[in-house]
């Protein structure tokens, strides 16, 4: 007994130890001038060089050399849309996805000159589609998803980056009123060559849809997170083929915020310890950020596995959804730190653990660094 007695102490002592140790190594954030005042909703590090990010008033921006300086332009025709998700694949080139409000207002466009010109590749002809998001496997190959219109998902996809085909026939039925959260473009990911998933909300149970097969087929899983028209999974983001989080809550409540994890690709889900801040989850991303073996995104930073675990948040409260506030956890939920003097921030994303950065109201960037 006085030996079970003692392991138990030091055990406690440990993990108390351990806690300290991460409290006191809070990230470093730096502000940046990205150049416009627009509202940044979506960003997207190709690298710790380079960074696209993209918001309202047909607004983007971007940075070649690690946020020193940001170049500012709107896409001519797109003045009067929001960018709800950004992919940047190079200096040169980068996808954008934009909402309106009418039907052809959903919309992905490309450029392949760093901005100076912008191509329309698809233009959405589907009353009452809502496209939210899109995530890429490689520079060429991707899937944007739209909340379902009579119980269908219309997804699409594309295989050579130039042109986009429905996959509606490949995705699962939906519930009745399911649907997703743009969440900055984060309500949708990648991994890997094959494997993406999707959280949704809107019905009466928060699903992960989730593909092993490009998206070819799709598996529906239940989460345990709160569902409802105005609640649901936001941001979903995984580290490899097994091990993931999904964030939300409930967009009506200021004490909303919720966290579960997978470790068998999305199949089930544990909630994590509550974070410390009001609101539901918005976007939430690893700190290891992203890890594409094929060029050109072969020169994306490699770092070692000591934040393979860490994730960082922000939250959306009412009366009008721009709070912004913003917690980190080094061990996938079970310690929560919050970033105090943080607000107004919408997405965060990484490179690498330091080279991460917040975007928000106002055209505000902050870059964090663990």
């Amino acid at each position: 007994m006085f030996k079970r007695l003692l392991l138990l102490i030091v055990l406690i002592a440990t993990a108390g130890y351990a806690e300290d140790a991460w409290r006191g190594h809070q990230p470093t954030l730096t502000p940046q001038h990205s150049g416009t005042t627009q509202l940044l909703i979506a960003v997207s590090p190709v690298n710790s060089r380079v960074v696209w990010a993209a918001g309202a008033g047909g607004t983007y921006v971007v940075t070649t050399d690690g946020g020193s300086t940001w170049k500012s332009g709107v896409v001519p025709g797109a003045e009067s849309l929001q960018f709800r998700d950004v992919q940047g694949v190079s200096a040169r080139i980068a996808y954008l996805l934009s909402i309106g409000n009418n039907t052809g207002d959903f919309r992905i466009y490309k450029t392949e000159d760093g901005g100076a010109h912008w191509s329309i590749q698809f233009k959405n002809k589907t009353a009452n589609a809502f496209y939210d998001c899109f995530a890429f496997w490689t520079p060429d190959r991707g899937v944007a998803h739209s909340d379902s219109v009579n119980g269908v998902f219309p997804d699409i996809r594309t295989f050579n980056g130039e042109t986009w085909h429905s996959i509606a026939g490949n995705m699962p039925p939906a519930l009745p009123g399911e649907a997703s959260f743009s969440s900055s473009g984060t309500c949708i990911t990648t991994e890997g060559w094959q494997n993406a998933w999707i959280a949704t909300g809107g019905s009466s149970v928060a699903r992960i849809l989730a593909t092993r097969d490009g998206g070819d087929t799709w598996d529906a899983y239940d989460t345990p997170l709160v569902s409802n028209a105005s609640a649901g999974g936001f941001s979903v983001a995984f580290r490899d083929p097994w091990h993931g989080i999904v964030g939300g809550g409930d967009l009506t409540s200021n004490s909303s915020a919720q966290a579960a994890t997978s470790d068998n690709g999305g199949q089930t889900w544990t909630l994590t310890n509550k974070p410390p801040i009001a609101g539901a989850i918005f976007c939430l991303a690893y700190a290891r950020g992203l890890e594409h073996h094929h060029n050109p995104w072969s020169e994306r930073d490699r770092f070692g596995h000591e934040h393979d675990r860490t994730v960082v948040i922000t939250t959306e409260t009412q009366p009008n959804f721009s709070s912004g506030a913003a917690a980190w956890t080094p061990n996938e939920g079970q310690t929560w730190f919050k970033l105090p003097n943080v607000s107004g921030y919408w997405a965060v994303a990484f490179a690498n653990p330091e080279a991460g950065w917040f975007v928000g109201n106002n055209g505000k960037i902050l870059k964090i660094s663990f």
